[in-house]
């Protein structure tokens, strides 16, 4: 029940990566572009093939292309925490062993979906897993997606195995951040993936974020998150505030449409996304995306 021994290197501002496309295929040129300007953006690290990332709609083999591509363009820069959850164990542990044996730094492995498992099931859901590698695992709890909460007692139990570093905090309950803290001690990875709360997370405890608005500001993102974790939350703060519309906007519309249609008003990449999922389509949401790039001072 300890950190890992590169525990340094999950902190701060991760970036849960889109997937560009180009005519229906993955767009291998726009997503190493895309990982090398995160990095000189000052992001602290990655996370290939999550929700953000389109993975329920890619296939196996173009998953783990995605993860290769990740970690050969990162070179060790920042941490790489590859995207491995499925709500079939053995699916799981195969794409996990994949990101271990690709190099990555960690995993992120979400709550089994839709099968909604007992917290029993859950626990050797990721015991299976973690028996199975070698490097750090981060459980990945939204309930709102996986329709199953695992529970801090659940979790408190998992940090006690050899692997399991730290949680991914979709819950957006504020409370939960203490709970853990309080079951797991100090040394379990608290990051929050819920981005307008991501500043207050940090305050009761959080190590940092893994955020769809980074897609979009990772400087900003990474700023923030550099402030409130040295304990300066009034600059942190001045930073939060010029983000807010920002957080808002890219949700209006599910967020990796929100994040995909932000990046194409900067120029960044085109806006393809793969169905069932639609790139942003209200005239309100265009309009509020525009207005919180430049609101952010990202657009002019």
């Amino acid at each position: 029940m300890s950190a890992p021994a590169n525990a340094h290197r999950f902190r701060g501002s991760f970036t849960a990566l889109v997937t560009p496309f180009k005519g229906g295929a993955l767009d291998e040129a726009a997503f190493r572009e895309h990982v090398s300007w995160q990095i000189a953006e000052g992001t602290n690290g990655l996370v290939p093939v999550g929700t953000t990332g389109e993975s329920p709609t890619l296939s196996h083999d173009e998953h783990k292309r995605v993860v290769e591509w990740c970690i050969a363009e990162a070179r060790g820069r920042v941490a790489v925490i590859a995207g491995a959850g499925s709500n079939n164990t053995a699916e799981a542990i195969d794409l996990a062993t994949h990101g271990e044996k690709a190099g990555a730094d960690a995993l992120l492995v979400v709550t089994p979906y839709y099968n909604r498992p007992t917290q029993e099931g859950l626990y050797h859901h990721f015991k299976a897993v973690n028996d199975a590698v070698g490097i750090p695992i981060f459980i990945y709890n939204i309930p709102p997606r996986s329709v199953v909460d695992m529970s801090n007692e659940t979790m408190a139990r998992l940090f006690e195995l050899r692997n399991i570093a730290g949680v991914k905090d979709a819950t957006a309950n504020l409370a939960r951040v203490s709970q853990q803290r309080h079951l797991c001690g100090k040394d379990f990875i608290q990051l929050s993936g819920e981005d307008m709360t991501a500043l207050a997370y940090n305050a009761a405890g959080g190590h940092g974020c893994i955020s769809v608005v980074s897609n979009v500001a990772p400087r900003l993102c990474a700023e923030m998150q550099a402030l409130s974790l040295k304990g300066d939350f009034v600059g942190a703060l001045g930073v939060q505030d010029r983000l807010v519309p920002l957080h808002d906007a890219v949700f209006k519309e599910p967020g990796l449409a929100g994040a995909k249609h932000a990046l194409k008003l900067l120029g960044r990449m085109n806006e393809e996304i793969r169905l069932p999922m639609m790139p942003v389509a209200q005239e309100a949401t265009k309009a509020a995306l525009r207005s919180a790039l430049q609101h952010a001072g990202l657009l002019n």
